[in-house]
């Protein structure tokens, strides 16, 4: 019977926190606890997560090696002859077919972003085909070239 009266009334969800810089009287005004000017009193006063506290940062410490190209290899796809084998294998491809870019995405070898092909040697290629490509190993060329094939550069 007693939850119907005021002394059963809870507060809101959330409500009981208490609210920052809301007057002196509440514990937290003026500078809301935040002190008194610098960075961490400011708006927006967050810092990135990589942040050491002022000394000298790990990215700036470690000496910088290698070398990285700006030549966008991510259009680049590869393929082995040994998957242009499996697909002469289950019908997809016949002998003495034309493969190309087009014909490799349309089987789902090459993704979607590819724009040129890299034509490699692994595996072993037995059925002739014509293959136009962007790149292609000496070895590959020499075994789609002892297989009856031809293999042009594009």
């Amino acid at each position: 019977m007693s939850d119907f009266g005021l002394g059963g009334l809870k507060a809101r969800h959330g409500i009981d926190r208490k609210a920052l810089g809301r007057g002196i009287g509440s514990g937290c005004g003026k500078t809301s606890s935040y002190g008194h000017k610098g960075g961490k009193a400011r708006s927006g006063r967050g810092k990135v997560k990589w942040f050491e506290g002022g000394q000298m940062p790990i990215y700036r410490r470690l000496p910088k090696r290698g070398f990285v190209s700006r030549q966008d290899k991510s259009c680049i796809g590869c393929v082995n002859l040994v998957d242009l084998q499996k697909l002469c294998d289950a019908n997809v491809l016949s002998a003495n077919q034309e493969v190309n870019l087009d014909v490799l995405k349309s089987v789902n070898i090459v993704r979607k972003g590819v724009c040129t092909v890299r034509l490699l040697a692994k595996g072993e290629l037995k059925t002739p085909l014509n293959i136009t490509v962007g790149y292609a190993s000496d070895a590959a060329s020499r075994a789609v070239e002892a297989a009856g094939g031809k293999v042009q550069i594009a």
